[in-house]
């Protein structure tokens, strides 16, 4: 089975849920925060990464041999997708000022980017690739350097609400 099947769940959800619950949700979405001095080159490398990731599984295949390590990618795989579905329906609808601070926001301040490491992470376990394992490592890498334009931005937008969000809430998990 070709590894490109495991992204087909991944972008319904990204990109036909997000909007079918709010059409003003993926333009929030697809919006990169402003970018600085370096975090413009760990955004080269997150784009890049990216679609490494999408590529690369053109070119791999679902190892399906109902090993131990077959069913930890499937969960894993599995739960970042349930993971994705809950930020995307989370995400959906922020408050008045377009902050995003219930349901899964209450626990993390990125969970999409959690969501996308998990199921990422159960891709390359599936695949059985360390190369697709490399280029996820690289991927979240640089998705830090965004989260932290994002935080800055944020914090620039929404003030002191975004800074007491900052304190009750962690980073990632």
């Amino acid at each position: 089975m070709n590894g490109i099947l495991l992204l087909i769940p991944f972008l319904l959800i990204r990109f036909a849920l997000m909007p079918a619950l709010n059409k003003n949700a993926i333009g929030r979405a697809a919006y990169f925060a402003p970018v600085r001095g370096k975090e413009r080159i760990a955004y080269c490398i997150y784009q890049t990464s990216n679609v490494g990731v999408f590529v690369y599984l053109l070119f791999l295949a679902i190892k399906v041999d109902f090993s131990l390590k077959f069913y930890a990618g499937l969960v894993c795989y599995l739960l970042g997708l349930c993971l994705c579905i809950v930020t995307v329906v989370n995400f959906s609808f922020p408050d008045d000022t377009g902050l995003n601070t219930n349901g899964i926001y209450k626990f993390s301040r990125n969970p999409m980017y959690v969501a996308y490491f998990v199921c990422f992470l159960g891709m390359t376990i599936l695949t059985q690739s360390l190369i697709l394992l490399g280029i996820v490592c690289i991927f979240q890498i640089s998705a830090h350097w965004i989260i932290l334009a994002e935080e800055r931005w944020c914090l620039e937008k929404f003030g002191v609400p975004y800074e007491q969000y900052m304190k009750r809430v962690r980073r990632y998990i």
